[in-house]
C-alpha cells in the first residue's frame, strides 16, 4: 500500500440510545446512534408482524363486487369457444 494517503483507523466508541455501548473502528471518531442490534425490533424478535390474512380478506370483499358481473359473462363465452375445438377434434379422427 502506498505511504500517506490513507486516513486514520482509530478505536471508536458506538453509544446507543438504549445505553448499550461498543468498541469498532472508524474514521470519523466516537459517535452516537439511534438504534443497536440490542433495541432493533428485527433483532430482538419484538416486531409488529402485520396481519395479512385480514389485508387479503378487506381486498378480496372489496374486489369481489366488482369481479361478480364480469365472471358471468366470460363463463358465457368459454362454452362457446369450446364447442368448435370440439368439433375440429371429431373431424380429424
Amino acid at each position: 500500500m502506498r505511504e500517506g494517503i490513507h486516513p486514520d483507523y482509530p478505536p471508536a466508541t458506538v453509544s446507543c440510545a438504549c445505553g448499550n455501548t461498543f468498541v469498532t473502528r472508524s474514521t470519523r471518531g466516537d459517535f452516537q446512534v439511534d438504534v443497536c442490534s440490542n433495541c432493533h425490533p428485527f433483532y430482538t424478535g419484538t416486531q409488529k408482524l402485520i396481519d395479512a390474512a385480514g389485508r387479503v380478506d378487506r381486498f378480496r370483499k372489496r374486489y369481489d363486487k366488482k369481479a361478480a358481473p364480469a365472471a358471468p359473462a366470460a363463463k358465457a363465452e368459454a362454452p362457446a369457444a369450446e364447442a368448435p375445438a370440439a368439433d375440429a377434434g371429431q373431424a380429424t379422427e
